[in-house]
C-alpha cells in the first residue's frame, strides 16, 4: 500500500484477527474533496467481545456515543499519514457526562479506546484533547472546545479548529460512516450541500478514484504482564494493599482490561496469560 504522501509503508498483519474493518480513501475529482468510508461492524463486534471478556459494563447511551467516536476517529486516523499516532480524550458535559477515550495507528492497525463514567470532572464545555505522535517530529497536542453533543459534530468542529479545514461526518446504513474533508482547492458549495444519501451516491453520481484502503482492528494488546513492570516501579504505592490483600486489582489505561496481580506475580512474572 502507498499512503497520500508517497510513503511505502506496509503494517504487520501478523497479531490479526479473522475479520477486520477495512477504510478506504478515494479522492473526488474536480470536488478535491477525499472520501472515507468503512463499515465498522467487524471493529464494533471487538469492542463487544472486549467488554464480555473482561466483564466491563457502560450505560447503553454513553456504550453508543463511544462506537461512533471510534468510528469517526478510525476515519480521521486514515486521513493522516501512516506514520502518525493519534490519542484524542474528551471531557464531555452532561446530561451524558463521560470522558471518552480513542487511541489508534494506521501502522499497529489497532484502535481502542474506553469511557470514564465514574469520578468524572464537572465541565460546562466539552473539551477535547488530541495527540499527534510522530517519530520524525516533536508530539502536537491540541484542546479544542467543542460547543455540540455528537460525535459526527465533534468531528467537524475538530477539522475547523485544529485541521483548520472543512470536513463533513455522516452514519450511514447499518454500521457505515462516512468522512469528507477538504483538500487544497475544494468545491465548499458542494461540500456544504452533501446529505448522507448524496455522500452514498458519490462514486455514482462524481469522478471518483479508490487511493488506499487500511485495516484496523480492536485491539490493545495489553496484559498482566506488561502491567507487572508499572506495579513494580511503583510499589511504595501499592506495598501496603499487596501486604494487606496478598493482591492487587489494575485496570489497562487504555482499555479498562482488569487483571489480578499477586505477590507471587511481582516477585517473578507468574502464570498469567490474560490479555486482550
Amino acid at each position: 500500500m502507498v499512503d497520500r504522501m508517497g510513503e511505502n509503508t506496509q503494517p504487520d498483519r501478523g497479531h490479526f484477527v479473522a475479520e477486520y474493518t477495512t477504510v478506504q480513501s478515494v479522492f473526488v475529482r474536480h470536488r478535491n474533496c477525499l472520501l472515507l468510508r468503512a463499515d465498522f461492524s467487524p471493529l464494533f463486534v471487538g469492542y463487544y467481545l472486549h467488554l464480555m471478556q473482561h466483564a466491563l459494563c457502560h450505560p447503553h447511551r454513553e456504550v453508543e456515543t463511544f462506537k461512533q467516536l471510534l468510528a469517526f476517529f478510525a476515519l480521521y486516523v486514515v486521513s493522516r499519514p501512516w506514520k502518525e499516532h493519534h490519542a484524542w480524550t474528551i471531557n464531555a458535559k452532561g446530561p451524558q457526562k463521560a470522558n471518552y477515550f480513542v487511541t489508534g495507528s494506521s501502522q499497529t492497525q489497532d484502535i481502542v479506546g474506553r469511557i470514564f463514567t465514574d469520578n468524572v470532572r464537572d465541565t460546562d464545555v466539552t473539551m477535547l484533547y488530541a495527540q499527534n505522535i510522530c517519530p520524525e517530529r516533536e508530539t502536537h497536542t491540541s484542546v479544542v472546545p467543542l460547543s455540540a453533543d455528537s460525535p459526527a459534530a465533534w468531528i467537524e468542529e475538530f477539522f475547523r479548529a485544529s485541521e483548520q479545514r472543512q470536513a463533513r461526518a455522516f452514519m450511514g446504513q447499518g454500521d457505515i460512516f462516512y468522512l469528507v474533508t477538504a483538500e487544497p482547492d475544494a468545491d465548499y458549495d458542494w461540500l456544504n450541500e452533501l446529505t448522507v444519501d448524496r455522500v452514498a451516491q458519490i462514486e455514482e453520481q462524481e469522478q471518483a478514484k479508490l487511493l488506499e484502503t487500511r485495516d484496523f482492528t480492536y485491539r490493545c494488546g495489553c496484559s498482566a504482564e506488561r502491567i507487572i513492570p508499572v506495579v513494580r516501579a511503583m510499589m511504595k504505592d501499592f506495598a501496603d494493599v499487596l501486604s494487606e490483600q496478598g493482591k492487587l486489582e489494575v485496570s489497562c489505561p487504555r482499555c479498562g482490561a482488569g487483571y489480578t496481580i499477586t505477590r507471587e506475580m511481582v516477585g517473578g512474572l507468574g502464570s498469567a496469560q490474560d490479555s486482550c
